[in-house]
């Protein structure tokens, strides 16, 4: 999974590409997490206790993205589409598909995310 981060000089927005496959999670991570670092600090307490087998999985939704982490995997979507998972996209709506749902391994997203809050503590 590759991912570049990037900040507005102008006014400081942040913005997050992640590779064709991943498109969502860049939009995750700048608009549902962007500078908050507690919320991610948060999500990453999740990771761990996931791992610790103290929760069996953990999931957030805001109005327009949610997040559901097992532990294996991490699968970030738009509430809009939360379609059964058997419905299947036509090969012409995969980009479309990849705007909407992308999941990931949970060590990618957790080396994601700690690349993330390194890039948000610099001023």
């Amino acid at each position: 999974m590759e991912y570049e981060f990037r900040r507005n000089s102008l006014d400081g927005t942040v913005f997050a590409e992640f590779s064709m496959e991943h498109v969502i999670l860049g939009r995750f991570f700048a608009e549902q997490l962007g500078t908050n670092k507690e919320q991610c600090l948060n999500i990453l307490l999740k990771i761990e206790q996931i791992r610790a087998s103290k929760k069996v999985d953990w999931s957030w939704q805001s109005n327009d993205l949610s997040i559901a982490i097992d532990n294996e995997q991490v699968r970030v979507y738009t509430n809009a589409i939360d379609f059964d998972e058997e419905f299947e996209l036509e090969d012409s709506m995969n980009m479309y598909d990849a705007e909407s749902e992308a999941f990931c391994g949970l060590e990618d997203f957790e080396s994601a995310l700690k690349s993330w809050i390194e890039f948000i503590s610099r001023a």
